[in-house]
């Protein structure tokens, strides 16, 4: 007999109905002795999730314009479930401290999180566990940074106390003075991660709408294989890239752990789904999935022997920095460096970082290529196997699609291409027919 950590996403908790395929699901596994939550997500489609409506209250709040109606939808659908599943809860109290709160000002945080605090308040009573609050055990510094050491030892010191429990997604606190403050969206799953860890789970399963991981975006690719297992490496590679059934941050904790990850659909409970470890799979398959993401910018600098002026890149990454911008990729050549952002991270600013390249660096010549779309081909198998350049590249080039970038990565787990925004689901669909 084991232990696993079991988070359930926003669909998987929306409404009384969903509520009720949780606990079948919980029941019927005893080892599933630690449950995280999202908040509601959408019951139908136009409904909202209650993560946005408690944003919407934050809006309204700076904008100085009355949110109770706005508190008064996401009270009711607290109060629906509740009564839906006849829960023995006191939820007038909750809505009225969190109300109270809002009153005085509270952070846009402390906001955001009562819809997983509310969320696992009611699915504890539900199922008779205990409720554990994940303030002042989930630990982040000054500047927003997880304490994940202290938060695994703080996680694992409160859950001993505990057979069963229910604990809230997507925020912890600040050590210091013990405010609220959230991971990005979707970090319900690094939630779960982190709790998988603290408690060193068998399994970390991770109960969503999607029976796993596909090789590609169904939305593009017409029924796309299934990934029946995946090494943490790859999952990272393509949920960098856009495959976003699993928050990328979650995999590093239970990476550190070796604890498998075990994608489920509540709605399917009897799929295998995908399984996630630290193994690399020896397969017949030389590619894993093909994931991507649409709008980077491209600044190619060439300068004559680039390659042999001492901290050139390092001037590159300067100038970035004092933009305070990330870049996505670095492909180089000889006499080439090419820099590829995001662009959001851009943010109409594209005429000031040339500016500052042409000033710093004295290039022979900058070039900007925009609307560019980045594809990324990940396999484990792709290192043990020859051709796989050219199979791809041979797709693309038949489908007529121009490439204006390529990045390999020194693993050689996965092949990045740079297209253009309007042939992106075109090249996505021609390397998954090569590779299918």
């Amino acid at each position: 007999m084991g232990v696993k950590a079991v988070k359930f996403g926003g669909s998987s908790v929306a409404d009384g109905i969903q509520l009720t395929k949780t606990k079948d699901i919980i029941q019927a596994d005893q080892d599933r002795k630690y449950i995280i939550v999202s908040a509601p997500g959408k019951r139908f489609e136009g409904d909202n999730k209650i993560t946005d409506l408690l944003y919407l209250c934050q809006t309204h709040m700076e904008q100085n314009l009355p949110y109770d109606q706005v508190f008064q939808v996401i009270a009711d659908r607290f109060t629906a479930i509740k009564l839906n599943l006849d829960i023995d809860v006191d939820l007038d109290s909750h809505f009225d401290e969190i109300s109270e709160c809002m009153k005085k000002g509270c952070t846009a945080d402390y906001i955001a999180s009562r819809g997983e605090y509310l969320t696992a308040v009611l699915m504890a009573a539900y199922l008779g566990y205990d409720f554990v609050d994940t303030k002042g055990l989930i630990l982040f510094d000054n500047k927003g940074r997880l304490l994940a050491e202290e938060t695994n030892k703080a996680l694992g010191k409160e859950l001993k106390k505990h057979e069963h429990a229910v604990v809230p997604g997507f925020y912890g606190s600040n050590k210091e003075d013990g405010s609220i403050k959230t991971f990005s969206r979707g970090g319900s799953d690094i939630t779960g991660s982190l709790v998988a860890r603290a408690i060193k789970a068998d399994v970390y399963e991770n109960w969503t709408d999607v029976s796993g991981f596909l090789m590609a975006d169904p939305k593009i690719v017409k029924n796309p294989r299934p990934i029946d297992r995946i090494s943490y490496k790859e999952l990272r590679e393509l949920s960098y890239m856009g495959a976003s059934v699993l928050h990328e941050d979650a995999i590093y904790p239970v990476r550190l752990a070796n604890i498998p990850i075990n994608i489920r659909n509540t709605n399917f409970p009897k799929d295998p789904g995908t399984i996630i470890t630290a193994r690399e799979e020896v397969s017949d398959k030389v590619v894993t999935g093909i994931a991507g993401n649409k709008d980077f910018t491209v600044i190619a600098i060439y300068k004559n022997m680039l390659s042999k002026e001492k901290g050139f890149v390092r001037k590159i990454l300067a100038i970035l920095e004092d933009f305070d911008i990330n870049f996505e990729h670095l492909p180089s050549g000889i006499d080439t460096v090419s820099v590829v952002i995001s662009n959001s991270a851009i943010d109409g600013r594209l005429d000031e970082i040339v500016e500052a390249f042409e000033k710093q660096l004295e290039p022979d010549n900058i070039e900007t290529f925009q609307d560019i779309a980045l594809i990324a081909t990940v396999g484990c198998g792709m290192s043990r196997r020859s051709g796989v350049s050219a199979t791809l590249f041979t797709a693309l080039a038949n489908a007529e699609v121009n490439i204006r970038m390529i990045d390999q990565g020194s693993s050689e787990m996965n092949i990045i291409v740079g297209v253009q925004n309007k042939d992106f689901n075109k090249a996505i669909r021609a390397i998954y027919e090569a590779f299918e």
